[in-house]
C-alpha cells in the first residue's frame, strides 16, 4: 500500500505537537489524515467508521482518557489495523504498552520518541509496509467450526517455513514451521485465528500430527534437491497428553527416511508448566529418541529457570518482543544478553526470532548468539517457495 493511500489519525493532547504531526504527514504525502485531543473523541470518530483506520498515532498521557486506556478499546473493537506511540514517557512503560497491545492482537509499529520528525514518521510507516504481509485480513476470521474440521481433513492447514541462518556463515540451516490455513478462495488464514478454535475442538494432536507429517515431506523433498534442512515445528500443550506421541512422532519422521535429529519441537514456556505433570515423562521420551527440544519464546512465560532445570532442552529461542529493536533499547538488550548468557552456560543452541534489521543482526553477532530469524532473512513461505526464499537470501554485511 503506497503512503497516500494510508488513513492515519494522531490523538495528542498538546496543540502545538498535534499540528506539526499533521504537517509532517501531509509532508509524506498521506492525504487522509484525522486527529483527536483525547481517547473519548479518537474512540468516538473510529466507532462511526465503516472500517478500520490504518494506523493511529497515540500520545500516552492525554486528559480525558489516556492513550493506554484507548489502546485497549481499539484492539477488543478492532478499529484499527496498527497503533504506534509517539511519546516522551520512560522507556520501560513504553515496553509495557506495546507488549499489551500485541497481548491484544493488536499491531504495534513501534513507539518513537518526541519530538516527532519526518525520519520517526518514515519509520513507522515503513513498518505498517513492511507487516503488510501478515496484517490482519478482517475477511480472514469468518469461518465456522464445521470449515475448520474439514479444512484440517482435507489438508487445507499446511506448514509454511520461515527460514533460520548461522550468524557464524549466514547459511541456512533449518527452518520454522507455521500454520497457515490456505482456504479454497484464494484467502490464507493465520495460526492466531484458527489454532485456539482446533484445540478448543479437541483436535491439537491432529493438527501436530498434519504439520510434522507435512513438514517431513518437505525435508525429504528438498534433501532429494540437495538442500539438507532441520525443520522447528511448533507443539501445543494439548497435543503433548497422549502417552503414544513420541512413538507416534519417531514413525512419522522415518517414513520420509529421516532422523528424529532433523526435527526440533519447540515447546512454549506457559505450555510446558501448564502440563508439566503429564508433559515431563513424554518430553523426555522424545529428547531419548532423538528429537531436539527448544523451549520457545523465551522469557515471555511464568516460570523459565524452573522449565529449563527440569526438562531437557537443547535450544533456547529468544523471544522477538526482546529481540526487534534491541539495539537501540538498553532494556530489551539486557534482557537478550542476559539469555543468551544463560544459554551458554547451559550448552544451548540459541535462537534469536524477529530478527528484521541489520543493526539486530550486529548487536545478536556481537553478544555471540547461533542462529536468527526473521524477515530480515526471509519471510514464511509455502514449501513449493522455500528454494527461492534460500536463493534470494544474501548474507548481511557485518
Amino acid at each position: 500500500m503506497g503512503w497516500s493511500e494510508l488513513q492515519i489519525m494522531v490523538v495528542e493532547d498538546h496543540g502545538f505537537q498535534r499540528r506539526i504531526a499533521l504537517r509532517l504527514l501531509a509532508d509524506l504525502g498521506i492525504e487522509r489524515i484525522h486527529e483527536a485531543a483525547d481517547g473519548l473523541p479518537a474512540l468516538d470518530f473510529l466507532r462511526n467508521r465503516d472500517e478500520p483506520l490504518d494506523i493511529v498515532l497515540m500520545d500516552l498521557d492525554m486528559p480525558g482518557m489516556d492513550g493506554i486506556e484507548c489502546i485497549g478499546h481499539i484492539a477488543q473493537e478492532r478499529l484499527a489495523r496498527a497503533v504506534a506511540v509517539v511519546s516522551a514517557l520512560d522507556g520501560a512503560l513504553l515496553n509495557t504498552v506495546q507488549t499489551m497491545t500485541r497481548a491484544y492482537g493488536l499491531r504495534m509499529l513501534g513507539s518513537v520518541e518526541k519530538p516527532l520528525t519526518r525520519d520517526k514518521l518514515e519509520y513507522i510507516l515503513g513498518r505498517f509496509n513492511d507487516n503488510g504481509s501478515e496484517a490482519l485480513d478482517e475477511g480472514e476470521a469468518n469461518f465456522t467450526t464445521e470449515e475448520l474440521v474439514q479444512a484440517l481433513a482435507q489438508g487445507e492447514i499446511v506448514p509454511w517455513f520461515q527460514p533460520q541462518v548461522e550468524f557464524a556463515n549466514g547459511q541456512v540451516v533449518s527452518v520454522e514451521a507455521l500454520a497457515r490455513w490456505e482456504r479454497r478462495d484464494g484467502s490464507v488464514v493465520r495460526p492466531l485465528l484458527f489454532v485456539p478454535a482446533l484445540e478448543k475442538e479437541g483436535l491439537a494432536v491432529d493438527l501436530a500430527i498434519r504439520m510434522l507429517d507435512a513438514s517431513c515431506q518437505w525435508l525429504a523433498r528438498w534433501a532429494h534437491d540437495g538442500l539438507e534442512l532441520k525443520v522447528a515445528v511448533n507443539v501445543s500443550p494439548a497435543a503433548l497428553v497422549s502417552p503414544d506421541v513420541a512413538d507416534r512422532y519417531q514413525a512419522i519422521v522415518e517414513s520420509y527416511g529421516l532422523k528424529p535429529e532433523h526435527v526440533i519441537l519447540e515447546i512454549t514456556e506457559s505450555s510446558v508448566m501448564l502440563d508439566a505433570a503429564r508433559g515431563l515423562g513424554l518430553l523426555a521420551r522424545l529428547r531419548l529418541k532423538g528429537f531436539g527440544l527448544s523451549i520457545d519464546d523465551f522469557g515471555t512465560g511464568y516460570s523459565s529457570l524452573s522449565q529449563l532445570s527440569r526438562i531437557p532442552f537443547t535450544e533456547l529461542k529468544v523471544d522477538q518482543e526482546f529481540v526487534g529493536g534491541a539495539h537501540r533499547n538498553k532494556r530489551k538488550q539486557a534482557v537478550v544478553e542476559a539469555s543468551l548468557d544463560l544459554a551458554k552456560k547451559l550448552r544451548l543452541q540459541t535462537v534469536a526470532e524477529g530478527v528484521e534489521t541489520e543493526e539486530d543482526w550486529q548487536l545478536l553477532a556481537e553478544l555471540g548468539c547461533d542462529i536468527a530469524q526473521g524477515w530480515l532473512i526471509g519471510r514464511p513461505v509455502p514449501g513449493s517457495e522455500l528454494v527461492a526464499a534460500v536463493a534470494r537470501w544474501r548474507r548481511p554485511v557485518h
